[in-house]
């Protein structure tokens, strides 16, 4: 695959400075970084925040050349094109956005710098929440990426819709039931609209766990990962019924259509039709949302303030905290293959100092990692839901830091997209999974 490097500057060296050399050839000490990141129609804002940092460092930085790199491709794509970049010293970036969840295996592939020297003398890092800081950290105890910002996860609603179909406001369900009692008074209300959107399959890749079969699966009474083991639970009850619920959305057309939820940009309909058009109910999504809809949001729809509700995702039957949710967030990391180490730190700091980071949490709709931005009044009035999505950090959880989830996490794709289209049961699907986690894990690293 090629990739193109986009010119971002070049160096020239004056006269002055060849007079000062003896008049003789002097030798190119100019320096290129390159970054690269994720970059699509719904999604620019990163791409702002570099194009503004880009100047800035290297006015600062003089000899030095920022040469941005946006791959325009969803996420799974990204991180496809990314990989392939990290093959080779000649392509690999020399600071990359990163998602957390492969931070881990991609510390054991050999593509990140350890942080640890560079953030020992950055004093902006005390301003980072302790939890937060977890994400970049690997086994080794070394912390090899910095996190943008983070993000939970609940229930977003049209309030017209439930009204329409006789819905009390605010809706505020206290178990799976509940959902598909109301999507089934939607559906008898409005056919032609989706009652209620849980993402599956392969194509919406990482968003059919964290914001699909995870929601589910983390408010059971079983989980995913034993932590204290350190084992992949196996033959759980809870998946089966997580699975079981997907099942019964799409199995009773309360979902979107399969080959239309099976279409990777089905997120765009979503902010960009469906809800401004009122033809959806209800979806799980993530605390980013208000990014789309708001003034310079790839989707502006001013209404969004007063048309949406939120409510917090429920356990399966409401016992526990009641509510569940999921955090992840992205990173940037410093290549490990940098001949420049220094100098892309340097860049990776002022992108995430405290005005940088304060712009991009507002643009992005980021819940906040730096102190200084938490408490910060522009933050606090920017988004009018910011409060509820921080306040679902109570009940939030983590996905499992090992370097083999992004393949355990292709398994859990691969099995909701079996039960969505009808071609496995719950169940058939479940063994499916334990048998592929097995193959990845071996026998001894699961538990039943």
């Amino acid at each position: 695959m090629r990739f193109s490097r986009v010119l971002a500057g070049v160096a020239t060296v004056s006269a002055a400075a060849l007079a000062f050399a003896g008049c003789s050839p002097a030798a190119d000490d100019s320096q290129t970084i390159t970054v690269v990141y994720q970059k699509t129609d719904g999604f620019v804002a990163l791409d702002e925040l570099f194009q503004k940092v880009k100047p800035e460092f290297e006015a600062a930085n003089p000899g030095v050349t920022v040469e941005l790199e946006p791959i325009v491709a969803d996420e799974g794509d990204y991180a496809t094109k990314l990989a392939l970049m990290q093959q080779s010293a000649e392509t690999a970036p020399d600071v990359f956005y990163e998602d957390t969840f492969r931070v881990r295996s991609d510390i054991d592939a050999g593509y990140l710098l350890n942080l640890d020297d560079h953030l020992a003398e950055w004093e902006d890092w005390e301003q980072f929440n302790d939890g937060a800081k977890e994400a970049g950290r690997a086994d080794d105890g070394s912390v090899y990426a910095v996190p943008l910002g983070t993000d939970t996860r609940g229930i977003w609603y049209s309030k017209s819709v439930l009204e329409a179909a006789g819905v009390a406001l605010p809706w505020e369900p206290k178990s799976w039931e509940e959902i598909l009692e109301t999507a089934r008074a939607v559906k008898a209300a409005s056919p032609d609209k989706v009652a209620f959107n849980v993402y599956s399959g392969k194509p919406a890749g990482e968003g059919s766990v964290m914001q699909g079969f995870g929601m589910l699966m983390y408010g059971t009474d079983d989980t995913l990962y034993d932590a204290d083991e350190q084992k992949w639970v196996t033959g759980s009850e809870g998946f089966v019924d997580s699975l079981a619920f997907i099942e019964t959305l799409y199995g009773e057309g309360l979902a979107p259509a399969p080959d239309v939820a099976l279409d990777g940009s089905m997120w765009q309909k979503l902010f960009g039709e469906w809800f401004p058009g009122g033809q959806i109910a209800g979806t799980i999504e993530g605390s980013w949302s208000p990014s789309f809809w708001k003034q310079g949001g790839s989707y502006e729809w001013p209404e969004y303030v007063d048309d949406i509700g939120v409510a917090a995702f429920p356990t399966q039957n409401g016992q526990g905290d009641g509510a569940v949710s999921l955090s992840g967030g992205w990173t940037l990391a410093v290549g490990a293959q940098s001949e420049h180490p220094d100098e892309s730190f340097d860049f990776l700091a002022m992108a995430l100092d405290r005005e940088n980071a304060l712009e991009y949490n507002i643009a992005n709709s980021q819940i906040a990692v730096r102190a200084d931005v938490a408490e910060d009044p522009a933050y606090l009035e920017a988004n009018p839901f910011i409060g509820f999505f921080t306040d679902l950090v109570s009940v939030t959880h983590f996905r499992p830091a090992t370097a083999d989830y992004p393949q355990i996490s292709a398994e859990i794709q691969a099995a909701t997209e079996a039960v969505m289209t009808g071609q496995m049961s719950p169940e058939e699907a479940a063994a499916a999974y334990d048998e592929a986690v097995i193959g990845i894990v071996g026998d001894e690293n699961v538990t039943q």
